[in-house]
């Protein structure tokens, strides 16, 4: 058996965590080593048989530098919590991986650090990834477009081609956006909706076509 190039220290104790765990330990080159979370949040001090270790002081125990870091977290906060998290692990002094499935449909797409990308994806030529970016199973996206950072695509999201998506926005199961569109940065585009024209940042869009919804009172909610 091949021996694993990296090491990872895994953020979380939860389910999404314990995918990245699975994910990473059965279709990566990547041996996980410990689970770390808030000190507050610490129940039990194992999790799938590993320690789980403060992160007020995880660099204390694995060394940023011989050990990567990777945050898989869910989109809660419209993606701040992931950005927190990651910000505070870079300056710790993590380098982070990025899983991107071996079931994965994709050419010479550049795609950046702390990526959790999943299984039947399908991502065409020409179209960029950026930092903290979450796709979940089977979502198509077009050619010649981009991604920024911070981004949660949920499942069977379908982005056309030349689209731009700005950072913090969040695709809910089912939904499309045209071809040639920018989503404005925090765009929430809810289940099963239809883009059809450039979105407004923090915006949240429903229906078939998608009209802007009004009276939320927070996007931070979702």
């Amino acid at each position: 058996m091949k021996a694993k190039s990296k090491k990872v220290v895994i953020f979380g104790v939860l389910d999404t965590a314990e995918l990245a765990h699975y994910y990473l330990t059965h279709d990566s080159e990547c041996e996980v080593v410990a689970f770390t979370v808030n000190e507050q949040y610490i129940k039990e001090p194992f999790f799938k048989g590993l320690p789980v270790i403060p992160f007020e002081m995880v660099e204390t125990m694995y060394n940023p530098d011989d050990y990567y870091f990777f945050a898989p977290m869910t989109g809660r906060r419209m993606n701040k919590n992931r950005e927190e998290i990651y910000n505070q692990a870079k300056q710790k002094g993590y380098r982070f991986v990025s899983y991107i499935s071996s079931r994965v449909s994709r050419f010479d797409n550049e795609i950046g650090d702390n990526c959790f990308i999943l299984e039947d994806n399908t991502i065409q030529p020409f179209t960029s990834i950026g930092n903290n970016v979450v796709m979940w199973s089977g979502n198509h996206i077009g050619h010649h477009g981009a991604i920024k950072d911070h981004v949660f695509f949920t499942s069977h999201v379908v982005l056309s081609g030349h689209c731009l998506v700005e950072s913090y926005c969040f695709f809910g199961v089912n939904s499309t956006i045209r071809d040639f569109t920018t989503l404005g940065e925090g765009t929430l585009v809810a289940m099963g909706s239809n883009i059809t024209r450039n979105t407004e940042p923090w915006g949240v869009y429903v229906g078939n076509p998608a009209l802007k919804k009004e009276n939320i009172k927070s996007i931070d909610a979702y």
